[in-house]
C-alpha cells in the first residue's frame, strides 16, 4: 500500500476530546457523546467527521498501550464558526502527510503496524511531530470490514 503526499493548509477543527491510552481506550464513549450533539456544530465546510489524535513527543520513541495521548472527534469548520457549549476548537497545524486510502476495520492494527513497521522507515520521510488523524467520509462505515477511510500520518524529509 503506497500512500500519497499531500501538503497539507492549516485547519480550524471543532468537537471534543478526550485523554485515552490504547489499553483504556475510550474511543466509543468520546463518539457516544460526540455524534448526538454535531448537528450543533455550525458553519462546516465538509460532511466529513475527523477522528484525530494529539501524541506527546516521546509516545512512539517509548511506545507502550498505557501511554496517554488526546483524542478528538471533530469537524473543520470556517475561521468564524461558533463553537456550541461544552465543545473546543483546535488549529490543525499544516504540513506535510502520508495519506493512505484504508479499507478494513478500523479496530484493525494491522495497517498501523504495516504504516510504522514497515512503510515509515523504508520512505525517505520521518514521523513530524503534529496530529494524527483519520476522515470518516461518506463510505465510512463504523465496525464494518467494508467501512473506508484516509489516514493522515503527519511526515517530513
Amino acid at each position: 500500500m503506497t500512500p500519497r503526499i499531500e501538503l497539507l493548509q492549516e485547519k480550524r477543527l471543532v468537537g471534543m476530546h478526550q485523554e485515552m491510552s490504547l489499553a483504556a481506550n475510550k474511543t466509543g464513549q468520546l463518539w457516544a457523546s460526540f455524534m448526538p450533539r454535531c448537528h450543533e456544530i455550525t458553519h462546516t465546510l465538509s460532511t466529513y467527521l475527523i477522528s484525530l489524535q494529539i501524541y506527546p513527543p516521546n509516545y512512539f520513541t517509548q511506545f507502550s498501550p498505557l501511554n496517554k495521548f488526546e483524542k478528538w472527534a471533530c469537524v473543520e469548520v470556517n475561521p468564524s464558526a461558533p463553537i456550541p457549549q461544552d465543545m473546543k476548537t483546535l488549529q490543525l497545524p499544516g504540513g506535510l502527510y502520508a495519506v493512505f486510502d484504508y479499507q478494513g476495520l478500523s479496530s484493525d492494527p494491522q495497517i498501523f503496524q504495516y504504516i510504522f513497521g514497515t512503510w515509515l522507515p523504508s520512505s525517505g520521510y520521518e514521523l513530524d511531530h503534529r496530529p494524527h488523524f483519520e476522515v470518516l467520509g461518506e463510505k465510512y462505515k463504523n465496525n464494518d470490514p467494508n467501512s473506508e477511510e484516509e489516514i493522515w500520518i503527519p511526515v517530513k524529509m
